[in-house]
């Protein structure tokens, strides 16, 4: 018999792809074939249709328009066309940026290419709840600040940033405001009017659709945003990333949105009462046990926690036959740095290789919290009674 596989704790990692994101699919793999550039015969224009609703589908998701939505492969993507597009596209106007100092390494690491390439950057700190002070981004903005890049929702912590606030400050400065928004769409409302967000970058497979593309939305008009590709060949996407549409992974990305949105409120219910079910359990299996990040700003499915004394890595490895989870962003795991997110927020060395990262999805049980609580508190009792011999 085929053993059971591990029960999935990382959904902030990647995402299964949704049975019924599948189905809307298949039939462009095989049947509606056709390059979406190609209008001049059915195949194409069928294609084209195929991307253009789902295009519409995404503006809507967001309350933008539809020629506002740029397909690329990913967020990462979506992210260096944001920033590194701005600043290509206005140098003339300035060169300072702003950010978070728990922005994702994609963020991050595009502001150490710029400042390598004569731009200057201000990254702001967050308290030790992992939020940023909107009266921090006000005192940062100069004449000469072009961007300020704020995440919605962090990949480790969860914590929700105060979007609003900080998308007024921009505003009134007239100052483009970027979010990466990979983790918070599909799982809390996401408003580009409202919000006032001239840039945001997404993708598919957080929000159960498949790997390989996602999106990013630049504001057309008050303010229209300027900028320069980074992918340059055929024009597609109205200039700003070329290359061949990937019709069946756009219309997966469309529908998993289109699904995670009408579903969210509930979903989101369900998660938040599964996520402090697990905690509480756990806070009163191990007492010393901390949670990371703040409590009433945060992602219901996320749960970030410190289990003092005891070597995450060494923890992931005991679980790993039964419960899927891991100790931070997916993307810098091979790292033995500790995490950068942790350390923001106040965290020692030491109680940043100490800390877990639980992922709650669509897929996760009710029955699954006590027996991952009974066995993480039993690894968690094993391990550290090795440490002491």
């Amino acid at each position: 018999m085929e053993p059971k596989k591990p029960i999935y704790l990382d959904y902030h990692a990647t995402t299964p792809v949704d049975p019924r994101v599948l189905e809307a699919m298949l039939p462009y793999f095989t049947e509606v074939f056709g390059n979406p550039a190609s209008k001049n015969h059915t195949y194409g224009n069928d294609a084209f249709k195929a991307v253009e609703d789902s295009r519409e589908t995404l503006a809507k998701a967001i309350k933008a328009r539809p020629q506002e939505i740029v397909f690329t492969s990913g967020a990462t993507e979506s992210i260096n066309l944001a920033i590194k597009g701005t600043a290509l596209a206005n140098r003339h106007r300035g060169k300072h940026f702003i950010t978070v100092a728990t922005e994702h390494k994609a963020v991050l690491d595009c502001f150490e290419w710029l400042m390598a390439n004569g731009f200057e950057t201000t990254i702001l700190p967050v308290d030790s709840e992992g939020l940023l002070d909107p009266a921090q981004v006000a005192d940062a903005i100069r004449p000469d600040t072009l961007l300020v890049s704020v995440m919605a929702a962090n990949n480790e912590i969860g914590v929700i940033q105060p979007l609003e606030e900080i998308g007024k400050i921009c505003r009134a400065r007239s100052v483009y405001f970027m979010t990466d928004a990979t983790q918070a769409l599909g799982k809390i409302p996401l408003d580009v009017q409202r919000l006032n967000v001239d840039l945001l970058a997404a993708s598919g497979h957080k929000v159960y659709g498949p790997k390989g593309v996602g999106f990013l939305y630049v504001r057309r008009s008050n303010p229209r945003v300027a900028l320069d590709p980074i992918i340059h060949g055929g024009g597609h996407e109205k200039g700003l990333r070329s290359g061949t549409l990937a019709t069946p992974n756009i219309v997966g990305l469309a529908k998993a949105v289109d699904i995670s949105i009408k579903e969210m409120v509930k979903e989101q219910k369900r998660l938040g009462e599964l996520r402090d079910q697990l905690m509480h359990a756990l806070l009163a299996a191990i007492p010393d046990a901390k949670v990371n990040g703040s409590l009433n700003h945060r992602l219901a499915g996320n749960l970030n926690i410190t289990f003092p004394g005891v070597e995450s890595e060494a923890l992931m490895i005991a679980l790993r036959s039964a419960i899927a989870v891991s100790s931070g962003s997916a993307c810098t795991t091979a790292a033995v740095l500790p995490s950068h997110v942790l350390k923001a927020i106040g965290l020692s060395d030491a109680q940043s290789h100490s800390a877990i990262r639980f992922g709650l999805g669509r897929f996760t049980e009710p029955k699954d919290i006590p027996f991952i609580q009974a066995l993480i508190t039993q690894h968690i009792t094993r391990l550290r009674q090795l440490s002491q011999t």
